[in-house]
């Protein structure tokens, strides 16, 4: 039976998870050896609608709090309403950093709600233009040995079907011309190879990386100097080698956010992370913008939730399929996708974003809010 009504959101529920890597990571600028997942579950007219974050334990707090007295008793049929009561809300805390990804989290599942309540796979109720998209294997840690480095973008390739594999650089830019050689080695001419610096080098150093990056055919240079540096991705973007596109967007909390790196030109491809930018509200209103600027659009992690959104999302390029993120959505979610010819695809027997929480299984992993 279909809801056509309004269903008022009457419950909030907040739950933070942390699980420990399967082996030591670092990218260009930090290492780290654990991953949070902060889970939300909204509940309304008889039914349960989830979303999560990638974050930090403290947004619980947030999220049963203030914007739990915001959102209860509002219209989950009108997630957009909802959105912008959040944004409001926060005002005087700060639209960005956690309180953005708390609204993420809380923004998607209010959408999951909705398509709960009507019965409909949420791609479905989100206007679909696809139904299914291209995932690009990452991980490629500079903390990984150049064995465990191959096998891994090797097995993307092999395994996954994937047409694009991603690394990471920027840690010891001595080593990094090597440690792609030996990974162009690794996936032959099969796949493009990205690499990500997360800002870890300066423009000359970035031009610099780009041209001996070029010599093995990199077709993707991610955050090659800081995201807040502007200008200098501009420059990176301008000079860099020809087939080489500049990429960032993934620290952006909001829309202005990433209207500002679109208006700088900046990018080639802008990044954007469902769990981080406003929710799926904000992503379809960032692929909107980068229609207008004739500017592909590439989700960032949490490829399990970015699915559906992704899949009506406009000039959607692909999903990355890091690996942190997989390991901990298949271990904790019944209905995460499986890569199928380096492409996935949302089960359209299942209703809103497919996903059902494993409180059993991770329970081991809670944390408390303050942790």
């Amino acid at each position: 039976m279909i809801v056509l009504s309004g269903a008022r959101i009457d419950g909030v529920r907040a739950m933070a998870f942390r699980i420990p890597t399967d082996r030591p990571e670092a990218d260009g600028t930090i290492s780290w050896d654990s991953t949070t997942l902060v889970l939300v579950e909204v509940s309304g007219g008889g039914r349960i609608g989830l979303g999560y974050t990638y974050a930090s334990a403290s947004l619980v707090g947030l999220i049963k709090g203030k914007l739990a007295s915001v959102v209860t008793g509002l219209d989950a049929l009108h997630p957009p309403a909802v959105y912008a009561t959040m944004m409001s809300s926060v005002r005087n805390l700060g639209q960005k950093g956690l309180a953005a990804t708390a609204i993420s989290a809380l923004d998607s599942a209010i959408h999951d709600l909705k398509a709960r309540l009507l019965h409909l796979p949420l791609f479905v109720l989100l206007g679909g233009l696809r139904d299914s998209v291209p995932i690009y294997g990452s991980g490629g840690f500079t903390s990984y040995s150049n064995e465990e480095l191959c096998q891994q973008l090797a097995g993307w390739v092999a395994r996954d079907g994937c047409a694009f594999v991603k690394m990471k650089v920027g840690s010891n830019p001595a080593e990094d011309p090597e440690r792609v050689r030996l990974a162009r080695a690794a996936i032959g001419q099969r796949a493009a190879l990205f690499v990500d610096a997360n800002g870890a080098y300066g423009v000359r150093q970035a031009l610099q990386q780009a041209s001996l990056f070029a010599e093995q055919e990199v077709a993707w240079f991610e955050e090659p100097v800081s995201s807040d540096d502007l200008a200098g991705l501009h420059d990176v973007r301008r000079r860099a080698p020809v087939g080489m596109d500049i990429a960032a967007g993934e620290y952006s909390y909001t829309i202005d956010d990433v209207r500002g790196m679109l208006q700088a030109r900046a990018v080639d491809v802008q990044q954007a992370d469902v769990t981080r930018c406003g929710g799926i509200t904000a992503f379809l209103r960032i692929a909107a913008l980068c229609e207008a600027f004739h500017v592909d659009l590439s989700g960032h992690c949490a490829p399990a939730l970015h699915l559906h959104v992704a899949c009506a999302a406009a000039r959607l390029r692909h999903l990355e399929w890091f690996h942190d993120h997989v390991r901990i959505e298949n271990m904790l979610f019944d209905g995460a996708p499986v890569p199928a010819a380096g492409r996935i695809r949302p089960d359209p027997s299942r209703p809103g974003n497919g996903l059902t929480f494993k409180h059993k299984d991770a329970a081991r992993y809670a944390v408390s809010e303050a942790a």
